[in-house]
C-alpha cells in the first residue's frame, strides 16, 4: 500500500483506451463501484503488471491484464466490431415479437459472440450499420452528448424548397409518443445532390437518432421519404459492400472510431457539411 503523501502516477491515463478501471472490476463481481475505488486507492490493482494507485484509470478489459490482490481477473470476451450493409426488409433489433429476419441474422461470426445493433435503421431503411458486443463503445456512438454524427442519403418526391430546408436544419418539433409533449430535434446539416420536379436527392448529417426521425421531419413539413440510406457513422464509410454483405472494421478504422467516440468536449466540432460543401469527415 502506497504510503500517505507519496505522489501517485500510473500509465492508464487514456480515456479512448477503454472503460474506467473501477467499472470493469464492478462489472465483474470485485464489488460495489465505491468499493472497487477503494480497492484502487489503497493499491490493491494491477494492470499489466503496474500498479494503480489513483483514479481516474481507463482499460482495455479485452487485452490488458488485470489482477486484485495479485488475483487475475478474468478476461472478459474478445470485443467484436462489424460493419453490415443493413438491406431493406431486415429489423436491427434483437428481440422482435414478429419473427422478422433481423440484422444479426446475416452476421455468422467465427467467435460466436453475441452481437447487437449500434443504434436503429429502421426496417424501410438500409445501410450502414454497426454491430458489437462492446458496451462502451455502443453508448458512446448512440448517445448525443458524444456528437458521432450519422450521414444519410435520402430521396424525397418532388422539390423541397429552400425554406423548408432551412427549417429542417434548425431543427423542428416532432411530438412525442402516445401524446407526450414533443421536443424540437437538434440541428442538423444538408447537403443537396439533385434536386428537379420528381425529386430531391441529399445528404443530411445527425448527431443523434431518434425512432425514424428523418422521416418523421420531412413528413412533418409535407416531404414524404422514398428511399433512405445510411452511408457514414463517424469515420466509418459505407464501402466495399454489397447489400446484405458484412465485414470486420479494421484496426484504423477501429481506432479512429474510438478516438472520435472517445473525444474530450473540446475536441467536438459541429456538423461538418452544408448545403455547399462536401459530405464526411475532413
Amino acid at each position: 500500500m502506497p504510503r500517505r503523501g507519496t505522489k501517485r502516477s500510473h500509465s492508464f491515463t487514456d480515456d479512448r483506451r477503454g472503460p474506467r478501471l473501477q467499472r470493469v472490476l464492478a462489472d465483474a463481481g470485485v464489488g460495489s463501484r465505491r468499493h472497487c475505488e477503494a480497492l484502487i486507492e489503497e493499491g490493491a490493482v494491477s494492470v499489466n503488471g503496474e500498479v494503480v494507485d489513483a483514479l481516474p484509470a481507463w482499460v482495455d478489459p479485452a487485452q490488458d491484464r488485470i489482477a486484485v490482490n495479485g488475483r487475475p481477473l478474468p478476461r472478459r470476451e474478445r470485443s467484436v466490431h462489424v460493419m453490415l450493409y443493413k438491406p431493406k426488409g431486415i429489423v436491427s433489433t434483437n428481440a422482435d415479437p414478429e419473427g422478422r429476419r433481423r440484422a444479426i441474422d446475416l452476421v455468422r461470426h467465427p467467435s460466436g459472440a453475441r452481437l447487437f445493433p449500434v443504434g436503429r435503421l429502421d426496417i424501410d431503411s438500409s445501410g450502414l450499420l454497426l454491430l458489437t458486443n462492446d458496451g462502451e463503445l455502443a453508448n458512446r456512438l448512440t448517445h448525443p452528448r458524444y456528437e458521432v454524427h450519422k450521414l444519410y442519403e435520402v430521396t424525397v418526391g418532388g422539390t423541397v424548397p429552400d425554406g423548408d430546408l432551412a427549417h429542417l436544419e434548425q431543427g423542428i418539433y416532432l411530438p412525442g409518443p402516445r401524446g407526450a409533449p414533443g421536443t424540437k430535434t437538434e440541428r442538423s446539416s444538408l447537403r443537396i445532390l439533385k434536386r428537379d420536379r420528381t425529386r430531391t436527392l441529399l445528404l443530411m448529417e445527425l448527431a443523434e437518432g431518434r425512432n425514424r426521425q428523418i422521416r418523421r421531419m420531412f413528413q412533418q413539413l409535407g416531404h414524404p421519404v422514398k428511399k433512405l440510406r445510411r452511408v457514414q457513422m463517424g469515420p466509418l464509410r459505407l464501402r466495399g459492400l454489397a447489400v446484405g454483405e458484412w465485414r470486420e472494421l479494421t484496426a484504423p478504422e477501429l481506432a479512429e472510431l474510438r478516438r472520435q467516440a472517445f473525444r474530450t468536449p473540446e475536441e467536438r466540432r459541429a456538423p461538418r457539411i452544408t448545403r455547399r460543401g462536401s459530405p464526411g469527415p475532413r
